[in-house]
């Protein structure tokens, strides 16, 4: 990643992540949301290691410096961004929730990951953060659709995205390369409107017809 794009897209996700609570959208939340930086390297390793029996065989995320760098140059701020959930307060990360593959045009669609961290598991901040990041994608993103991959084993995912609104639309043997081997996955979605945001305006990349 070159360190100046990284910085000015982050820079640009913060700026949109202001934005959209500007109005009081989320001050009743016990989590804010800011995007990932660099700055956040040695508190999220330790955060990873210290949560890898609550994510394995489900995801993987980086436990080395060296893997989280890496890691942190996938997200562009334009096809996809890393935002972290946080308690409002302490700051103290709960989780992460990245917006992958977002594609403009016709879809306006983007494919949700999320993860909660161990000291924070189990006490609905992460419920509460993807709401947010819902409505942050539809607003603020102008996104139209948000899909969610999830293997039919990972009950608490299962049930947050059900319980978030998102409709069961199929099933994908094999889909992801996850712990080792080729995974299946149940495939979840929700569009703006299925959470009531009827006055979605649309991006300006959109046809008109």
């Amino acid at each position: 990643m070159i360190e100046g794009h990284g910085d000015e897209g982050t820079a640009q996700t913060a700026a949109a992540i202001e934005a959209f609570l500007a109005d009081g959208r989320g001050d009743t939340s016990r989590v804010v949301l800011r995007p990932l930086t660099r700055h956040d390297q040695d508190e999220f390793v330790e955060l990873v290691r210290a949560s890898a029996d609550l994510h394995h065989p489900w995801m993987s995320l980086p436990a080395t410096p060296e893997a989280f760098q890496s890691y942190l140059g996938r997200f562009d701020h334009a096809t996809a961004q890393s935002l972290l959930i946080c308690v409002r307060g302490t700051g103290a990360i709960a989780g992460i929730v990245n917006i992958n593959s977002i594609i403009r045009g016709r879809l306006q669609s983007a494919s949700l990951g999320y993860a909660a961290f161990t000291p924070a598991a189990g006490l609905g901040y992460m419920s509460e953060g993807l709401r947010l990041v819902l409505h942050y994608a539809f607003e603020q993103l102008r996104l139209h659709r948000l899909e969610a991959q999830i293997q039919p084993g990972n009950h608490a995912s299962l049930k947050l995205v059900e319980r978030l609104g998102f409709r069961k639309e199929g099933f994908s043997p094999e889909l992801l390369f996850i712990d080792g081997g080729w995974r299946d996955h149940e495939r979840w979605a929700v569009t703006a409107g299925m959470i009531g945001i009827t006055s979605w305006e649309p991006h300006p990349t959109m046809p008109v017809r």
